[in-house]
């Protein structure tokens, strides 16, 4: 099948997903409690959203600062408007095709800072990386905070998995799995031995060189502490603004750290799940809500109006820097550091 409608059927599939979990969230409102969704949302806070618009693009500058110095010890020294604007279009990218941001923020800093895109690579596995063990922070922190709560949801999700009944069948398709990822690194290997001089072959090497040198340079970096610090910065800015949303409804205002905490660990998998994290992103978190003793429809009228701020902030912001990007380096030489 052709890669480009491939993607666009994977697209499909994870936004149709989406929508069958606004759809699916919706269905667990009992009719009775329809009014109370609906009120939660009209007599909202929406004041809240301009420092959660100030707290939420002030951590996407820190990503930015955060991944220059993920290309210092490659030799280069991005001007940091260009590496702000090239994430929050990258963010908006991902609003309509999952992951392609990641590669449009690359080709904007090709574009407009010479450095190689295939490098870049390498520095945005290194982000994914951290941002996977971010991740699994929060939910350590969740789960000591709200034990019970993070506790007794995350076996709901698990234990379908735990309990079936087809294990053997299981432990063969990971077996499967395996035999076809060793035959694909080995292939790759021969081929590359084989054909060291075949354009495609010397293209693709120059790609994994590029990845591997991204990847390196983490051992390289001069500036670790702040490096973790804007790490730290980032994830404790998600943490605040997921706080202050709560603050928005009625009902959810009275909720704690410890909840936006749990909020903010199941809400992410939910940005994962789904593009933008449509749907998703609202369901999680109204039901880790739901077990801080909240309504199922007020949590989810909540995670609706954070996901909404996040979609506006990202799509705002976005479009200014895409804008912006030509107009800022109008006149202006590459690689100048800022």
């Amino acid at each position: 099948m052709n890669k480009k409608w491939l993607s666009i059927l994977q697209y499909l599939f994870f936004l149709g997903l989406g929508l069958f979990l606004v759809w699916w969230s919706m269905q667990q409102i009992p009719a009775e409690k329809w009014d109370d969704f609906k009120k939660s949302l009209q007599n909202a806070n929406y004041w809240l959203l301009i420092p959660v618009f100030v707290i939420l693009t002030t951590s996407h500058a820190i990503r930015a600062l955060r991944w220059k110095i993920l290309m210092k010890p490659m030799g280069y020294s991005p001007r940091t408007p260009n590496v702000f604007f090239a994430v929050m279009v990258g963010y908006l990218a991902n609003l309509a095709v999952p992951r392609l941001g990641e590669l449009l923020k690359c080709t904007l800093l090709a574009k407009y800072e010479k450095v190689p895109a295939e490098k870049l690579v390498g520095t945005i596995l290194v982000e994914r990386a951290f941002d996977v063990i971010s991740l699994g922070i929060v939910f350590i922190i969740a789960l000591i905070s709200q034990f019970d709560v993070v506790g007794e949801y995350a076996g709901q999700i698990v234990s379908p998995l735990l309990n079936g009944n087809k294990s053997e069948t299981s432990y063969l398709k990971l077996l499967i799995i395996l035999l076809l990822m060793i035959f694909i690194v080995v292939g790759t290997w021969m081929i590359l031995k084989k054909f060291p001089h075949n354009k495609i072959v010397t293209i693709f090497k120059n790609i994994i060189a590029g990845i591997w040198e991204g990847l390196s340079s983490i051992r390289k970096l001069e500036q670790k502490g702040l490096f973790l610090l804007y790490s730290v910065l980032i994830w404790g800015l998600y943490i605040l603004g997921t706080w202050i949303g709560l603050f928005a409804t009625a009902g959810t205002n009275s909720l704690g750290l410890a909840a936006a905490v749990s909020a903010l660990a199941f809400g992410s998998i939910g940005m994962i799940v789904t593009p933008g994290g449509i749907g998703a992103y609202a369901y999680f978190i109204a039901k880790v809500l739901e077990k801080n003793g909240i309504g199922f429809e007020i949590g989810f009228a909540n995670g609706t109006l954070q996901w909404f701020a996040q979609f506006i902030i990202v799509l705002i912001v976005g479009f200014m820097s895409l804008g912006l990007l030509p107009w800022f380096n109008k006149n202006q030489p590459n690689n100048e550091s800022n």
